[in-house]
């Protein structure tokens, strides 16, 4: 025969199970997460700002690299740390819902900032290359990296001039 204290353990566990089960179920799965932004002028102008540190700082350190001043792991580093902020300042945008005046300068600088995330993707490959003493296509690479730059700064002079006046 069970014990009292055994049946109301056994009640408890239940209760809890059920509780969490309940809980689950009336809980909103998918909660839409939005960044609120009410400046949307200045919210802008600090992202652009922190993208100008980041590219000031991928640029040189790309520069190191090429000169041979850092090695191809330490440039791997910084490179992933750079990339990650990029992605987590595009995350921010897709969060952001500017209104309907804003939005041609918001997604122009997304795009812009997609773009300088694959230039610095691009310059990990460099790095790999320069690692694994692979030069044949190192000026092929080169080429694309600064393409790819370009492309970034174009679409940053788009959302500059598409901002409301």
């Amino acid at each position: 025969m069970a014990s009292k204290k055994g049946i109301a353990v056994t009640i408890i566990i239940l209760g809890a199970i059920t509780g969490a089960s309940f809980l689950f179920w009336m809980v909103p799965q998918e909660t839409q997460m939005s960044f609120v932004v009410s400046d949307y002028e200045g919210y802008l102008d600090g992202i652009k700002e922190r993208h100008s540190i980041l590219d000031e700082s991928i640029e040189t350190e790309f520069q190191n690299l090429r000169d041979g001043s850092i090695s191809p792991d330490e440039y791997l580093q910084i490179a992933d740390v750079v990339s990650s902020q990029v992605t987590g300042q595009i995350s921010e945008f897709v969060t952001s819902k500017p209104p309907t005046e804003w939005q041609e300068s918001y997604i122009s600088y997304m795009e812009a900032l997609k773009n300088f995330n694959t230039y610095v993707t691009e310059t990990k490959v460099y790095a790999n290359l320069v690692k694994d003493g692979n030069t044949d296509n190192l000026d092929e690479t080169l080429e694309k990296i600064q393409n790819l730059k370009s492309e970034a700064e174009r679409l940053v002079q788009i959302s500059d001039g598409s901002r409301p006046q």
